[in-house]
């Protein structure tokens, strides 16, 4: 029974490093298989980024240069003075080849307000906004607007090409083709109507050239000011009343001198009648 024993314990000893050898080997493998899904999934985001960079390479390189955009923007700002900020703003507008287009100012009895609108080439645009916002104290909104009329532009340049050259073959015709007087009305009716869709085509295409060069800022400037109360009755001081006194008394001057000067005709009858009546009564 011993020796079996022992047989058997020689048996189990040597399942159990069996066991232990093949479960070893088994955790290797699995490292090593995670190790290489990790180099693989690594691998496989490189490549993705690098073609997601690529794509957007390409499509920035299928981006027109010669965009025609019209910018414009709409702001309200608060300030701390209403003066002092808006010649801060013309000075920056000035100095980047803008110019101010129209201006109102406005005082009540809670705030003051000035609104202006500034034509600034569009390169600039960013800029003087930027510039702006470093001036006021609060942003209230800002609102900025793009339109993309380069589809209009081309259109527009393209069909002024082509009446262009119809008017030039009319032309032609008229001086070679045209010999009876009908012919010769006809072609310069032709020409007439072709000529006022060239004008019309031009001044679209002028009215968009200055649009997309120079770009609209509207800014309306505000300051809070203190609540006063409107007095219902004024009394005048004894400062103003010496004022008023001497603006009429000069008023009065100036209403003599012109009743003077106006009746010269009579003053001089009068002074001559006077000296031939006082020299008789000597007499």
């Amino acid at each position: 029974m011993k020796v079996i024993t022992l047989k058997s314990r020689f048996k189990i000893l040597a399942i159990f490093l069996c066991v232990l050898c093949f479960a070893c080997n088994n955790n290797s493998y699995k490292e090593d298989v995670m190790a290489n899904e990790v180099e693989i999934s690594k691998d496989f985001e490189i490549a993705e980024s690098e073609k997601i960079i690529s794509k957007y390479k390409t499509d920035q390189s299928n981006i027109p240069l010669n965009l025609k955009i019209i910018k414009s923007a709409n702001a309200r700002y608060k300030v701390k003075n209403v003066k002092e900020a808006t010649y801060k703003i013309k000075a920056i507008a000035q100095k980047h080849g803008a110019y101010i287009s129209d201006l109102r100012f406005q005082n009540d009895l809670y705030k003051k307000e000035n609104r202006f609108t500034i034509k600034v080439p569009q390169k600039y645009f960013d800029i003087v906004m930027d510039s702006v916002n470093a001036v006021v104290d609060f942003v209230e909104y800002e609102n900025i607007t793009t339109k993309d009329v380069t589809e209009e532009y081309i259109d527009l340049e393209t069909r002024l090409k082509t009446k262009l050259e119809v008017k030039a073959r009319y032309e032609s015709i008229l001086r070679k083709n045209a010999k009876t007087v009908e012919d010769i009305l006809k072609t310069e009716d032709k020409l007439r109507i072709i000529q006022e869709e060239i004008e019309s085509a031009q001044g679209r295409l002028k009215y968009l050239t200055n649009k997309v060069s120079f770009s609209t800022i509207q800014i309306d400037l505000y300051e809070s000011v203190d609540y006063v109360e409107e007095p219902e009755n004024y009394t005048k001081t004894f400062l103003d009343k010496s004022k008023e006194g001497v603006s009429n008394g000069w008023f009065f001057i100036e209403a003599f001198i012109i009743v003077l000067i106006n009746i010269w005709p009579l003053l001089i009858v009068g002074i001559t009648a006077y000296i031939f009546i006082r020299k008789r009564r000597r007499k």
